[in-house]
């Protein structure tokens, strides 16, 4: 199987990560990606830019050594009613929202209250794609999340940063690996990412594949395969978003 898409990589902008946004691409382009995804924190991550970053990214190039580029964020869910720290008017622009739960940015709960959270923050509108819910960091119900992934058709990332032993991740591989047997179940849509903070993680998806493998995870509900794949999905879900975006959702 072949991954020609990183969708979830960070520029210095983070504040903890180490590369920037050209060091990125080309490190892309070495591993014959073909799109990168430029998705650094949203602004409650400390260190992390200000709105107006965000608001500028309308000035990065389509394309950098030969890899079209994908400029938006990865947002940080903030409380259990699975709000984000980016003001709508800002998700509305940007080319790709990723969304997950992090320690310094989000209370915590019960793990009731953490799965709506998530799912909450899966049925906003201009929400792309939900990252890494196989770290240990907060109870969730992983078989939920993977059939309402399913059911709305939103993908979920199988994360190789969460799966990394140099990280000392060992209780995310237990999560992880949990995960991806529901997503393998239910037929849940699927993106593999990096979560590259320097640029020679970009495109590492080795440990994410044996994972997914293992699992049964068929090529068929893995999105980054292709760009092709990927713009298209994100270009449906704009045009969902103008008759969804001020209609109440069920989480049920």
């Amino acid at each position: 199987m072949e991954i020609l898409v990183d969708l979830h990589t960070h520029t210095i902008t983070s504040g903890h990560a180490y590369s920037t946004i050209t060091e990125n691409a080309l490190a892309a382009s070495r591993r014959g990606l073909k799109l990168l995804g430029m998705t650094d924190h949203g602004p409650s991550m400390p260190g992390a830019p200000h709105l107006y970053h965000f608001g500028n990214l309308s000035i990065i190039p389509k394309e950098i050594s030969g890899v079209k580029i994908l400029p938006g964020v990865e947002a940080n869910i903030v409380n259990h009613e699975g709000e984000l720290d980016i003001p709508f008017s800002y998700l509305a622009q940007m080319k790709l929202v990723l969304v997950g739960l992090h320690v310094i940015c989000y209370p915590g709960g019960t793990s009731e209250q953490n799965t709506q959270a998530y799912i909450k923050a899966m049925v906003n509108p201009y929400t792309d794609m939900m990252v890494h819910p196989g770290r240990p960091d907060f109870q969730l119900d992983l078989e939920r999340i993977a059939y309402k992934s399913a059911q709305l058709n939103i993908p979920v990332e199988v994360n190789n940063s969460s799966l990394s032993t140099i990280k000392g991740k060992d209780g995310a591989r237990v999560n992880c690996r949990c995960f991806a047997s529901y997503m393998a179940k239910y037929k849940s849509p699927v993106i593999l990412g990096s979560d590259a903070h320097f640029w020679d993680r970009v495109g590492e998806f080795s440990d994410a594949l044996d994972l997914i493998h293992e699992a049964g995870i068929s090529e068929h509900q893995i999105l980054n395969t292709s760009p092709e794949r990927v713009l298209d999905y994100l270009a449906i879900r704009r045009k969902q978003r103008l008759s969804t975006a001020k209609v109440p959702l069920s989480i049920a």
